[in-house]
């Protein structure tokens, strides 16, 4: 199998393109300062990631940053440390402000050159634009939480996924599925007999920071600890013509 022979690229964004650990680190910090006893910053990433999910399962209609304030809320009570309505609704609007991890923008510019590149991402419409200028680049296509009225790993976001795909003539045999995450992406994309390729972000970490943890490691077609490694490969591939 080689990369060359897809048509078009489908993108988790928060976690793959998205350095969502550091902005949801930073994001929380007032909060987590009130700590006593301190926790760990991997703690305070599975904490979310737990209240996340469920909060996702619970009301999949609810636009990602109010979802987010609702995260919010459930972690001070869980920590008990005093918080206010207005920090929670805060913390939901700083999903814009997560920082990009450093090769997204410039491999995804590369990566147009070559194929359709299409977003399916747990995100609400208006915190996802305000990511895209940090990734610089125009997607064919972007498909939000908010579009489709549920999260991923549900199957409903890649049935809808796929009706985006055939209205720009692509069939699923011609994409990749590029992402991080092997609870909201990987194990439906096997599902859907979607191939994949794993961004592990991770690699030099333990544990899952703030994805839900899962007990097997994703079934991909291709493995890269970064988009610049994936854009390597597909360099190379070039080359060897």
């Amino acid at each position: 199998m080689r990369l060359t022979g897809f048509k078009a690229l489908t993108f988790d964004c928060y976690g793959t393109l998205i350095d969502w650990e550091a902005g949801i680190a930073a994001g929380l910090a007032s909060l987590t300062a009130r700590l006593d006893p301190s926790i760990t910053r991997d703690e305070v990433l599975e904490a979310h990631a737990r209240h996340e999910a469920h909060q996702q399962r619970m009301t999949p209609e609810m636009p990602y940053d109010r979802l987010l304030a609702v995260v919010y809320k459930r972690l001070a009570e869980e920590w008990r440390v005093a918080h206010t309505s207005d920090e929670a609704v805060a913390y939901g609007q700083t999903v814009g402000d997560w920082p990009a991890f450093p090769d997204s923008a410039s491999t995804l510019q590369y990566l147009k050159k070559y194929f359709r590149l299409v977003v399916v991402s747990n995100v609400d419409n208006a915190s996802f634009m305000r990511s895209n200028e940090k990734l610089a680049v125009e997607f064919d296509a972007v498909v939000t939480a908010e579009d489709v009225g549920s999260y991923k790993p549900s199957r409903r976001n890649f049935d809808y996924l796929f009706e985006v795909l055939s209205a720009l003539g692509i069939d699923k045999a011609e994409t990749l599925h590029i992402a991080d995450s092997n609870y909201h992406d990987h194990q439906p994309a096997a599902q859907f007999g979607l191939r994949s390729c794993w961004i592990f972000r991770r690699f030099e970490q333990r544990g899952f920071g703030a994805t839900v943890r899962t007990f097997t490691e994703p079934a991909v077609d291709f493995k890269f600890t970064s988009m610049a490694q994936l854009v390597q490969a597909h360099h190379e591939e070039l080359a060897r013509g």
